[in-house]
């Protein structure tokens, strides 16, 4: 119980602390803004292990893609893998839901890194350009596209089946996938206390080719993340 006060008064103090510094970034280049997101990512793993003794494990680093471009399409189970990924790659463009841009300051930060919103289930004119823009961030960038294809955070159980916008992305995109498995939940469950003495795994998975029909991509890729998943648990 107290890890779990503690855990939470630092991380999140932490975070507000790295965003208003990091302020007079919205009129600086993009740059400086990505930098505040990989030093949350940091003090997002300086909290675990402080507060909540937890190992971070990266499992598969081999499997990194070098050299191309390409998506990552990673499992949900908490807010640690929106902050901690930003270390490993090169600061992912989040592909997220139009509500988090109405968050004051957070939502403006989201803005400025470039990320690339939707609404959910709806059909609206700014979901039509919503592939367009995935085209262009892809074509100007060297950053790679992040997308949670379970839809949300679910609990480490869960099995939800992945949401056509992946094997969207896969079609339209047509380059390369980084499937990511990651146990978070275990740690940081979306809903509860958060545990301590445990591990997180992040397991990059070898890439899925961007020679397959969409059903099949889509296939593949819930099968390769939830068989990692399940050895995980």
């Amino acid at each position: 119980m107290i890890r779990n006060y503690l855990f939470s008064i630092f991380f999140f103090s932490g975070i507000i602390i790295i965003s208003l510094i990091f302020l007079p970034a919205f009129f600086l280049p993009q740059n400086v803004t990505l930098f505040g997101g990989k030093l949350m990512g940091h003090w997002t793993g300086i909290c675990l292990k402080i507060f909540l003794s937890t190992k971070i494990n990266i499992k598969g680093k081999e499997n990194i893609i070098k050299n191309e471009k390409f998506f990552i399409a990673s499992s949900h189970q908490s807010m640690f893998e929106t902050f901690y990924l930003q270390t490993i790659f090169n600061s992912p463009v989040f592909i997220l839901k139009r509500e988090l841009l109405q968050i004051p300051i957070f939502g403006w930060y989201l803005k400025k890194i470039g990320s690339i919103s939707i609404k959910r289930d709806k059909f609206t004119r700014d979901n039509l350009s919503f592939f367009e823009n995935i085209s262009k961030t892809i074509a100007n960038s060297k950053r790679p596209i992040i997308i949670f294809p379970q839809g949300t955070r679910v609990l480490p159980a869960e099995r939800p089946p992945f949401k056509k916008g992946a094997s969207r992305i896969y079609e339209n995109l047509k380059i390369t996938c980084q499937p990511i498995a990651i146990n978070s939940g275990y740690v940081w469950p979306k809903n509860g206390f958060k545990k301590s003495h445990r591990t997180i795994t992040i397991s990059i998975l070898k890439p899925i080719n961007n020679d397959l029909s969409k059903e099949e991509f889509i296939k593949i890729l819930e099968e390769k993340i939830y068989s990692e998943l399940n050895l995980l648990s």
